[in-house]
């Protein structure tokens, strides 16, 4: 498997030169990634799915996580980044169906296998609306566990610290390969850590897109 090369850029987010994902998080070297919110409207109600992430991920192993993400490798412009939907879930979509709720400057610190890194981050965050069923995708088995999702209101209600728990519907990859339906409760502190802030506001934009189609 060849190494990534990522582009990186300074604080104020001018372009830099490249170099290889380890050295970026290394050196904790800002770059691009995209984030994408999947959606889905039915009889008047919203939905937001997001993803299990593999056991044996680098990061954040077992952990409930933005629906799918991606970094931006060297060369490549945001819109390219639409390829993370197909990439891990099946979906073929333009970036012409995306649509924008913002972008976040994230900056984490840990350990990948016992070796230090720092990941700073811009993440252009954009919204899907999805019609097709959570049983219909195909997931990237190297990266995605599962797929759930759950009301918008009550994940806005859960990360405004209004709900303690919310009951999510979704598919996992059982040993077979094949998807099959569980059930779980998921609490904020089942999700990736971020500001809690950060799922509020793009749920709430996602919300926000569903009243006005």
């Amino acid at each position: 498997m060849m190494s990534e090369i990522f582009d990186y850029y300074d604080e104020q987010m001018n372009y830099q030169g490249t170099a290889l994902r380890s050295e970026v998080h290394r050196r904790g070297l800002w770059h691009q990634t995209i984030h994408c919110w999947v959606m889905q409207k039915r009889e008047g109600r919203c939905y937001v799915w997001f993803q299990l992430r593999q056991s044996d991920k680098d990061t954040y192993p077992d952990l409930l996580d933005i629906t799918v993400a991606g970094h931006l490798s060297a060369g490549e412009t945001i819109e390219d980044g639409v390829r993370e939907l197909e990439e891990e879930l099946g979906i073929r979509a333009s970036f012409s169906e995306l649509f924008k709720l913002g972008e976040h400057r994230e900056q984490l610190e840990g350990h990948v296998r016992g070796v230090p890194f720092i990941d700073r981050e811009l993440s252009h965050v954009f919204g899907y609306a999805s019609r097709v069923p959570l049983a219909s995708l195909e997931l990237q088995s190297e990266e995605v566990a599962g797929i759930f999702e759950a009301g918008l209101d009550e994940m806005i209600a859960l990360f405004e610290g209004r709900l303690d728990a919310v009951s999510a519907d979704g598919m996992v990859t059982c040993c077979s390969g094949e998807l099959q339906p569980v059930q779980r409760n998921v609490r904020a502190t089942d999700f990736v850590p971020r500001p809690s802030s950060y799922y509020s506001g793009m749920f709430r934009a996602l919300a926000q897109h569903g009243l006005s189609v």
